[in-house]
């Protein structure tokens, strides 16, 4: 026997017999001391050979189970006593503190209660406090949090163990509260602000007021701030939510008065969250969820119209107008001007010849005759968004297919169910060619969404020569829109991305911006290409590589369920989400 496999055979004898002697020792806890529960406990954890969370379930299940087999005195009392002990162990004392106590919790909420071994518990639990605030035992100030809330020690109990550590000391009600609030001041000293404020509304003192939640936004406390300001009430709500306001922190702010129906004291403030939030779905192309999130609301409608203006996106506006009769309404907010003048790249300027829409067998044979002749193409797809957390994507609607002078957008909803093996066999000869170099912008998602929305189809299952151009640049900041305007000096306008692209027949503009996703490829590639070799580099150009991302792609063996396609990356919303980004 080899030394490896003599050393593997005596670390599992070892593993099995301290698991022998635990599951014994655990069977009845009437004559274990904590220390020795405690040991037998850390030769659990040290010998399981799984992941370190799975050993703490694990181990928390197995606690919770032991305390209904005697523990002396009691369960709760046999769980601060070993809390008392703890520390010995140093390195295991946080979280087996957390381990012992969690477990406590499950036990209490299944168990019949025995106030005798409750009220020893708490006995034992403030005096454990006392020791803790004073320095004699150390613990976790997380862990200080816990034993207080479980064991609901109050000032009342800690004034009572003072009398009985110090008979002869004439202790008032103020004392035990004093010494409360000086083991606050120095964790807010600390600036351990969530402890402080645990603390503070645990025992319920007040005392504190503004000062103290300025203080905490100061430190970029904002939870606690806001735990705090909950706990002191409404007055002190509105003190945070003004100063949630002054650092322009408008999506706590809105949550706050939302939260707690603080709509009439901040009804400007309110509507500006409300704007702000309109204005972000926007940036985001995101208008059917803005336009959702208005409630019908008259103003919050005029500034979705104005955000439509600013983007350039005139059908958006009258789409909106026409919908809700928006036709006369004053025009209290203008658009600003440098997002009116910003210039986008338009499709005559990349595309020479004409974009064609292809939803008939004929016209996507001559497609196909047009693109097999191409040595590069750009390829994109589009699909209809779909908002609704876990729900089904959308089918992809489009595949737009361009070449250096023409643009052809395919139906592919339309001619699957016209003619799948046509379609089929036209895409599996443009796909899967080796003489044709497919441009895309994080195409990997188009191939997933195409291969869920059209599974039966083989031109999906293998793809040749691809290249995706973000992977061809370092840092892609801006997305597809960003490197346009990087490589190009034009930025592309996405206000669009987000449409219906299953209404037929799109509009024009819609067609546009889905030839122009398509056509930017080509012209960012000849960039790409231009700047390949040494010689051709212009000064202060780096040397771009290329042709090492080129790569093939063949279908996988299906997924579990929880990997499927429906929770992949660009699932909604975004089912959309490499077109957000891009």
């Amino acid at each position: 026997m080899g030394l490896d496999q003599r050393i593997q055979e005596l670390q599992s004898n070892a593993d099995k017999t301290s698991l022998t002697i635990c599951v014994h020792t655990f069977g009845d806890l009437t004559y274990v001391s904590p220390v020795v529960f405690l040991y037998l406990l850390k030769e659990c954890y040290v010998h399981g050979t799984c992941k370190a969370t799975k050993k703490f379930r694990a181990l928390q299940h197995q606690v919770h189970h032991v305390l209904c087999n005697s523990p002396q005195p009691g369960p709760a009392s046999f769980v601060i006593r070993c809390l008392v002990v703890l520390p010995i162990l140093e390195l295991y004392r946080e979280g087996f503190s957390h381990l012992i106590i969690s477990a406590l919790c499950r036990f209490l909420k299944q168990a019949v209660i025995d106030t005798r071994d409750t009220l020893i518990a708490k006995c034992l639990a403030t005096r454990l406090f006392i020791h803790i605030v004073r320095g004699v035992i150390d613990h976790d100030e997380r862990i200080v949090v816990k034993i207080l809330e479980v064991f609901d020690v109050r000032l009342t109990d800690i004034e009572e163990m003072i009398c009985q550590l110090k008979p002869n000391s004439d202790h008032r009600f103020d004392a035990a509260k004093s010494f409360v609030e000086q083991y606050i001041f120095k964790l807010i000293e600390s600036q351990s602000y969530m402890t402080a404020v645990s603390l503070l509304k645990h025992f319920s003192i007040r005392q504190s007021g503004e000062s103290f939640l300025h203080q905490m936004m100061q430190n970029n406390q904002s939870r606690a701030a806001e735990k705090w300001a909950t706990f002191m009430g409404r007055p002190m709500l509105c003190v945070l939510v003004q100063e949630y306001v002054d650092r322009n922190m408008l999506k706590n702010a809105y949550d706050t008065i939302k939260k707690n129906n603080l709509e009439k004291e901040f009804p400007d403030v309110y509507h500006k969250c409300k704007e702000s939030s309109l204005k972000s779905l926007a940036e985001k192309a995101c208008w059917d969820v803005a336009e959702r999130k208005t409630y019908g609301d008259r103003q919050l409608l005029e500034y979705l119209v104005y955000l439509a203006m600013e983007a350039g996106y005139s059908e958006k506006v009258d789409e909106l107008c026409g919908r809700y009769s928006l036709g006369g309404f004053l025009k209290a907010k203008v658009p600003e001007a440098n997002l009116l003048q910003r210039r986008y790249l338009q499709l005559n300027e990349l595309v020479v010849g004409d974009v064609v829409w292809v939803d008939e067998a004929d016209g996507l044979c001559e497609a196909t005759y047009h693109i097999e002749n191409c040595k590069v193409v750009g390829i994109d797809c589009e699909w209809k968004p779909n908002y609704v957390k876990g729900s089904k994507p959308n089918r992809v609607s489009i595949m737009q297919i361009a070449s250096d002078k023409m643009v052809f957008i395919v139906d592919l909803i339309k001619l699957y169910e016209d003619v799948p093996h046509v379609l089929d066999d036209c895409l599996s000869r443009i796909l899967q060619s080796p003489r044709i170099l497919k441009l895309g912008y994080n195409f990997q998602c188009d191939t997933k969404q195409l291969a869920h929305s059209y599974g039966e189809l083989k031109c999906f299952k293998q793809y040749e020569m691809l290249l995706d151009i973000q992977n061809v640049f370092r840092e892609p900041r801006g997305g597809l829109s960003g490197l346009a305007e990087k490589i190009l000096g034009v930025a592309l306008n996405k206000t669009r991305r987000n449409s219906d692209w299953e209404q037929r027949p799109l509009s024009q503009n819609q067609l546009e911006y889905a030839a122009l996703d398509a056509a930017v490829l080509v012209h960012i590639f000849a960039h790409v290409r231009n700047h390949s070799h040494p010689s051709n580099v212009p000064e202060g150009h780096e040397k771009i590589e290329w042709k090492s991302h080129i790569v093939c792609q063949r279908d996988k063996p299906k997924k579990s369920k929880k990997e499927s396609v429906n929770n992949k990356e660009c699932e909604p919303a975004a089912t959309h989400e490499h077109k957000q980004s891009s």
